[in-house]
């Protein structure tokens, strides 16, 4: 189902809004990986790529310092060569082309939270709802098949607590969100708990001679923001558009390949930062306080803060000091009783 309004309960009020559409999309959705890949390969085989199910690479071939192709083998064992002028590391977090290429990370940041989640039906929900709560954080949003997703995140150093008495911890933390833990009390689980306290925050070096890195592979945050899966759609069209410029001629490939790297570090500068904000799981500061006081009542501000959580709005702009004060300002004059 689409998702258009979110909900951010802060405990005394909540702030309810819509973020602002990116172009002509104006929809957000949280599909299940299993429908989502799916998609994906199909769409890919559609547009000429040839897919090779079951295959896994062994290794990286080389020409000095340039990466020239892969080797690895098929599920029956047979070995296969393939050459190319770029191999592009798709291949998530723990990437096998990252760490061939020996590709550094840079702007490293501590591993905050650890995670758990399941999906329940029979929970009605409006949208996507968060409930920052001290050393937690609580979401919620519709997903495939009638189902709704439930994830809590805590500090990560809770991970094997948590993980002794999975379901006690979950539902001990939607207490702290009494109306969702009452339509999760009346809905019914439908899948086992998942959960994971393998959420680093890093940018790699993501593009070398005939070689490149996109999505986890080359950038991976804190899934708090749920932005993920939208980041490495965004660069993978910059990482297309930079192949296509380099491949045709239009600029060497090594230059088109380290402009992608600039431009996409430039665009997820601002989302990175604000998610490893969130993932302290730390109370708001006070002027953050203050601001979501002031926001009550200002719908079209409360529409721009969710489009900094979804990335439609730049965080650059609203939280610009002339931007802040006119929202203060409205507030103050505007604040209910």
């Amino acid at each position: 189902p689409p998702v258009r309004r979110q909900k951010l309960d802060l405990g005394p009020f909540a702030l309810v809004g819509t973020p602002p559409p990116a172009g002509e999309v104006a929809d957000g959705y949280a599909p299940r990986r299993t429908i989502l890949d799916q998609i994906l390969v199909e769409g890919a085989v559609a547009a000429g790529a040839e897919l090779r199910e079951h295959f896994s690479v062994q290794e990286l071939l080389t020409d000095g310092e340039r990466v020239t192709g892969i080797r690895g083998h098929t599920v029956g064992g047979a070995t296969v060569t393939e050459r190319a002028r770029v191999v592009i590391g798709a291949d998530g977090l723990r990437s096998l082309v990252a760490r061939k290429v020996q590709a550094q990370s840079y702007n490293v940041r501590p591993t905050f939270t650890c995670a758990f989640y399941s999906y329940w039906s029979d929970v009605p929900v409006g949208g996507a709802e968060l409930y920052p709560r001290p050393g937690r954080m609580i979401t919620t949003v519709p997903t495939n098949d009638g189902q709704t997703l439930v994830i809590v995140l805590w500090p990560n150093a809770a991970f094997q607590e948590i993980r002794a008495d999975i379901e006690a911890s979950f539902l001990n933390a939607l207490e702290l969100a009494p109306s969702l833990a009452e339509r999760v009390r009346n809905g019914r689980r439908s899948e086992r708990f998942r959960g994971t306290a393998d959420l680093p925050n890093f940018f790699r070096r993501s593009a070398g001679p005939g070689w490149a890195l996109v999505g986890d592979a080359g950038y991976h945050k804190d899934p708090i923001l749920a932005q993920g899966i939208s980041d490495s759609f965004r660069d993978a069209e910059l990482l297309a558009a930079a192949l296509d410029d380099g491949l045709s001629g239009r600029r060497s490939l090594d230059d088109a390949l380290a402009g992608y790297v600039r431009r996409r570090d430039e665009l997820a500068a601002q989302g990175f930062e604000m998610t490893c904000q969130f993932a302290t799981l730390e109370p708001p500061r006070p002027e953050m306080q203050q601001l979501f006081a002031a926001l009550r009542g200002n719908q079209e501000g409360i529409n721009r803060l969710f489009g900094t959580f979804a990335g439609t709005v730049p965080a650059s702009a609203f939280y610009a000091p002339e931007n802040l004060s006119r929202m203060m300002a409205a507030g103050t004059q505007g604040a209910p009783a």
